[in-house]
């Protein structure tokens, strides 16, 4: 180690002074994202001059915005992230390293405030389906506070008369996968490596777990929790747990119905009303539809809010072009 350490070179001046020269450039980077109301871009960033930046917006060093692109105030590009295409992000969004928003095709992509778009995520582009006409448009409405983490995919929509569209308050974790025309409503966590096939519609407060994989066309319920490495490939109620490959009822979602505020006597009546129809105490009275219905008729739990909502979300999945809901065991109560 000291002999190698005994004929190391000093850096020559010219290299020291590159070297310095760029620990200065960065860290003026650096120090200029703090200012308010000024707008900083790296020398080296490429902005194509009809792009409309907003005040105290922060381009790092070698990233690219297209003469589309609209960035609202306080919008912060770290070093190699890209805007392509007509793309309008709103105020304070923040993409970091190797993120790429919109494409160049006809249509848009549209991105609320206070969103954070991960490493190498790539954003608003081309779909995956071969029914897709190069040339249509295609359309992406993303909420705001959303936090899209690393390496995650999300496209447009595969037709016009469509949008891919996700909401407010979503936590997608790293390497996920929405694909087009997806419809994702507010407050839902998508552990890592979960894939959402084309036309999916997932509710509100509902998380999947890890290496969740979800059939094209399926309606995901509010209040519902997926398994870790479950494949579902029919609906999940409002408020129910699924599991497995392929995914089955397991029960309603208790830590999730009392984490978000749900009343001790609502998730009473909801396991109450579950009970009579998935897990009878005689399997041999009734069928599943008279089951469903004499819940819906009964004087007490059909006044109950969430059990009527429950009930409806059952009855919403055996209707035209849905898929009927997860396979579940008819375990006796007795």
């Amino acid at each position: 180690m000291n002999s190698l350490l005994k004929f190391r070179r000093p850096l020559s001046p010219s290299l020291t002074s590159l070297s310095l020269q760029r620990l200065s450039t960065t860290l003026h980077y650096v120090f200029e994202e703090k200012k308010e109301g000024t707008s900083f871009i790296h020398p080296t960033a490429i902005v194509h001059p009809n792009a409309v930046i907003g005040q105290g917006v922060s381009v790092g060093p070698l990233c690219t915005i297209g003469p589309s692109a609209k960035l609202g105030n306080g919008c912060q590009m770290h070093p190699s992230s890209h805007i392509f295409g007509n793309t309008k992000l709103g105020s304070h969004c923040v993409l970091m390293t190797g993120a790429v928003v919109g494409d160049d095709l006809p249509g848009r992509t549209v991105i609320g405030c206070n969103n954070i778009i991960g490493h190498h995520a790539v954003v608003g582009i081309k779909c995956q389906d071969m029914k897709y006409k190069l040339g249509d448009e295609c359309f992406l409405d993303i909420g705001d506070n959303n936090e899209i983490r690393e390496f995650t995919s999300i496209h447009r929509s595969s037709k016009s008369c469509d949008r891919t569209v996700i909401g407010d308050n979503n936590l997608i974790m790293g390497s996920c996968h929405i694909a087009h025309d997806c419809k994702i409503g507010n407050n839902n966590i998508c552990a890592n490596s979960s894939l959402l096939a084309g036309h999916v519609i997932v509710e509100d407060y509902v998380h999947t777990g890890g290496a969740t994989v979800v059939h094209q066309f399926c309606h995901i319920g509010s209040f519902s929790f997926i398994g870790g490495g479950s494949v579902v490939s029919q609906d999940v109620p409002k408020y129910m747990m699924v599991s497995g490959d392929r995914a089955e009822l397991r029960g309603l979602n208790f830590e999730g119905l009392r984490r978000c505020g749900f009343q001790v006597t609502e998730i009473k009546s909801l396991r109450t009303a579950y009970r009579k129809i998935f897990m009878p105490s005689n399997t041999n009275s009734m069928g599943f539809d008279e089951r469903l219905s004499e819940v819906e008729h009964n004087e007490d739990l059909g006044s109950v809010p969430a059990v009527c909502s429950m009930l409806r979300s059952i009855r919403d999945s055996f209707t035209e072009n849905r898929r009927g809901i997860c396979k579940f065991r008819q375990w006796s109560s007795s």
